[in-house]
């Protein structure tokens, strides 16, 4: 399982705000692309966003998140889908260090037919939330990140 962890400059629950709200994705989550949909209910257990996803110019894949688990604000838990590659699992939880201070912690581990290559997938994985978690605190930390 691929651990990150980046404490933000910003309180609990609006770190939380942002991190739930997918249509910040684009703004800091590394591969995020656009989102295409969100439904009502969101977060809710059960409730999906529509996503495309890449890494550069027009090679995307569009597909879907779930939300499995929320307990605002110190847990978002989301199955991702990026097909044909696979599915993984992302857990976000926030801490509240005092003095404004939040720890975010991100474990992502693939899932289903992908499982089998999480030694593989760790290290790619890693750098790519640290290079996200360091876009989310740059995002937060000035100001320009509130949900909509």
């Amino acid at each position: 399982m691929a651990t990150t962890r980046q404490p933000i400059r910003s309180p609990v629950d609006a770190v939380f705000d942002v991190v739930a709200d997918p249509r910040t994705y684009p703004r800091w989550l590394v591969g995020a692309r656009d989102i295409r949909a969100v439904d009502a209910g969101w977060p809710a257990p059960g409730a999906q966003f529509h996503h495309r996803v890449g890494v550069a110019g027009p090679f995307t894949v569009a597909d879907s998140t779930q939300c499995r688990r929320v307990e605002r604000p110190t847990l978002l838990e989301l199955e991702v889908r990026v097909r044909p590659f696979g599915r993984g699992r992302v857990v976000f939880t926030f801490a509240d260090l005092g003095d404004g201070v939040t720890e975010v912690v991100v474990d992502e581990v693939p899932i289903g037919s992908l499982r089998p290559f999480t030694p593989l997938l760790e290290l790619p994985a890693a750098l790519r939330n640290r290079r996200s978690l360091r876009r989310l605190t740059a995002l937060l930390e000035r100001g320009v990140a509130r949900p909509r």
